[in-house]
């Protein structure tokens, strides 16, 4: 199946980026500034200048992870993060007219899940969520290797779902320093790699949260793997054994001993990823 040649795009904050997915392999990767305070039309030009430097008649479809709501079916963005312009903008019947080959567009979160994945560390396993851990709290979920999205492309956004007196994005990301200490969190990164103990105390904090958002992770998909992306990951030894403590008040044990928690180290994954939405859509 993953023999095709497909364009993955992921559109960041600071850059979009595309690359040929060719089989197995992630052939080429360009990068353009996403203009952030650019109108609608002025970024979609942006992005068919990207694809137009890879696009060829081999090409077989188009897959992009966007940072916003999605509506999967028709391929519509939804006041997407950090491009204020793009309010509402038909994504997939835009690049389909222009190209004539079909599009994909899902979260970027939904992207990172499916490019580990078919790509990565956790390839091919069955039930697996994805949390990338950065400024917020993403996850993407496979459910018998289906990518989920709920009737609406919303499931998986446990990062909103209430904790404490917020939510637990608001404790469980690289955000806790600064929302709840009023820190830097790379500053206090750089300070746990040089052994600063408060530092590490307050990573030690931090991972607590985590093993709670966790465990809301298993409470509801149960799965046999959890794979973290997100910048928060270069931190994972400083937090790792207080996420472990944090679970062994879960309530089934054996979920406990089953699951799996890995580090990603998949280059490009989101670009992989978005790629991977059209294996998605093909039979098991």
């Amino acid at each position: 199946m993953l023999t095709q040649k497909i364009i993955g795009i992921d559109l960041g904050a600071t850059n979009m980026r595309a690359g040929v997915v060719n089989g197995n392999v992630l052939d080429t990767v360009l990068a353009v500034k996403t203009k952030n305070e650019g109108t609608e039309q002025e970024v979609l030009a942006d992005l068919f200048a990207l694809i137009d430097k890879l696009f060829d008649k081999d090409i077989k479809a188009i897959g992009i992870g966007v940072p916003s709501v999605v509506d999967t079916k028709k391929g519509i963005v939804y006041d997407v993060q950090y491009i204020p312009s793009w309010k509402k903008v038909a994504l997939k019947e835009i690049l389909e007219k222009k190209y004539a080959v079909p599009v994909f567009v899902n979260n970027d979160a939904n992207c990172f899940v499916l490019g580990e994945y078919y790509f990565g560390k956790a390839k091919g396993v069955q039930n697996l969520v994805g949390l990338t851990i950065g400024t917020g709290l993403g996850s993407g979920v496979i459910i018998h290797h289906q990518l989920y999205e709920g009737d609406n492309g919303g499931a998986g956004e446990l990062g909103m779902v209430d904790y404490l007196e917020h939510y637990y994005e608001y404790y469980a990301s690289g955000s806790f320093f600064k929302n709840v200490y009023g820190l830097d969190g790379e500053e206090v990164y750089t300070k746990a790699k040089q052994g600063d103990a408060h530092s590490l105390a307050l990573y030690q904090e931090l991972g607590k949260h985590i093993g709670n958002a966790i465990k809301l992770v298993m409470y509801s998909y149960d799965p046999s793997c959890i794979v973290i992306g997100g910048s928060v990951k270069n931190a994972f030894p400083y937090f790792e054994q207080a996420l472990w403590n944090q679970l062994q008040s879960f309530v089934y044990r054996q979920s406990v001993k089953n699951l799996q928690i890995i580090v990603s180290d998949l280059e490009f994954s989101a670009i992989l990823g978005a790629a991977g939405l059209y294996y998605n859509q093909q039979p098991i």
